[in-house]
C-alpha cells in the first residue's frame, strides 16, 4: 500500500497562491534613477513565492530571520528585505482583506454576534507598542481582537501589555478592515466582552457604534457554566481566536523590535484563518 508523502505544515498550495500572487507588487526600476549595471545584469531575485513561503516558515515554525534553512530559501537577509517591502506596500493587510472576502463570500461573515478581548505575550526585545507587563516580570505586548460569530478577526490593534483593554475598545471597532454590506432586513447586532470592559464609558462606546453590549463577568459565565454544562459562552469565538494565533509560533513570544514587522506577521495569520473558514485546500495549519 502507497504511503501518502507528509507535507510540511508551511508549506504554501497552489490555490493559496493563486489568491496571494495577484496581491504582490512587480519590482521594477525606477526610471529617473541612473545604474552602472545593464537591466537584467547581476543576480536575479527570488521567486515571489518562495520569498512567502520562508515568510510563512517564519511565522509557522518560530524560527529567527537569520536562521532560515539557506538550502531551500536561500539568502534569509534577501527575504526579510523583501518581507519589509511587501509590508510597507500593505501587502499583508491586503491579503487578510481578500480572505474576509472570500470568507464572506463563500460562508457569509457572522456579524449578528461578535466578540472582543485583549491577550498579553512575552515581548523582551520590541522596541514599540511594548510596556511593562502587569502580570509578571518584563516587557509585554498585548493584541486586542475583535471577531465574528465563528471566531474570524475582523480587527486586531497592537499595544504595550499596560494599556487596558477598554482604552483600545474604540480604536478595535474603528479598525474592521472589511465593510458590512447592507443587509436586506435591519438586523441587530451584538458584542459580547468580559468584565475588562465594564462601565458606563465603555457602554456608550459600543452603542455609539450600534452594538447592543453584552458584558459578562468571567466568574458569571463559569457560575452559568457549572449550572448547564452544555451551555458555551458567546464570547468563546474570540477566546478561541487567540489561540489560533498562538499556534503560530512566531506570535506566541514576540522577538520582532519593531510594530510594523510584527503587524504584518499577525496580518499573515489572521488571513490564513480567514481563509481556512471557506473550502479552500490550505495546508498551513493552526491548530
Amino acid at each position: 500500500m502507497a504511503t501518502r508523502k507528509r507535507v510540511e505544515s508551511w508549506v504554501v498550495t497552489d490555490e493559496f497562491w493563486r489568491r496571494v500572487e495577484p496581491l504582490i507588487p512587480v519590482r521594477e526600476r525606477p526610471a529617473d534613477k541612473e545604474y552602472l549595471r545593464k537591466a537584467g545584469a547581476g543576480r536575479p531575485p527570488k521567486p515571489a513565492r518562495q520569498v512567502f513561503e520562508a515568510i510563512v516558515f517564519v511565522l509557522r515554525t518560530g524560527c529567527q530571520w537569520k536562521a532560515l534553512p539557506k538550502e531551500r530559501f536561500g539568502s534569509a537577509s534577501a527575504v526579510h528585505k523583501r518581507f519589509l517591502e511587501w509590508e510597507a506596500a500593505g501587502v499583508f493587510e491586503a491579503i487578510w482583506k481578500a480572505g474576509l472576502a472570500e470568507y464572506d463570500q463563500m460562508e457569509g461573515i457572522a456579524w449578528r454576534w461578535q466578540s472582543i478581548d485583549g491577550a498579553m505575550f512575552k515581548a523582551p526585545l520590541a522596541q514599540e507598542a511594548v510596556g511593562r507587563n502587569p502580570t509578571g516580570r518584563g516587557k509585554g505586548s498585548k493584541r486586542h481582537l475583535l471577531v465574528d460569530g465563528r471566531g474570524v478577526p475582523l480587527s486586531r490593534v497592537a499595544t504595550g501589555a499596560n494599556e487596558h483593554d477598554v482604552t483600545q475598545l474604540d480604536a478595535a471597532l474603528q479598525a474592521i478592515v472589511v465593510k458590512r454590506k447592507r443587509p436586506s432586513q435591519r438586523r441587530s447586532k451584538h458584542l459580547c466582552a468580559d468584565g475588562g470592559y465594564r462601565g458606563r464609558r465603555a457602554l456608550q462606546i459600543i452603542e455609539s457604534h450600534g452594538y447592543i453590549p453584552h458584558v459578562v463577568d468571567r466568574s458569571k459565565a463559569v457560575d452559568a457554566k457549572r449550572r448547564d454544562p452544555t451551555k458555551r459562552a458567546r464570547r468563546w469565538g474570540v477566546e478561541v481566536c487567540h489561540s489560533w494565533f498562538n499556534r503560530f509560533r512566531k506570535l506566541l513570544v514576540r522577538y520582532e523590535k519593531l510594530e510594523r514587522s510584527f503587524v504584518a506577521l499577525n496580518h499573515i495569520a489572521a488571513a490564513i484563518i480567514a481563509f481556512r473558514k471557506v473550502s479552500l485546500k490550505i495546508n498551513i495549519i493552526y491548530g
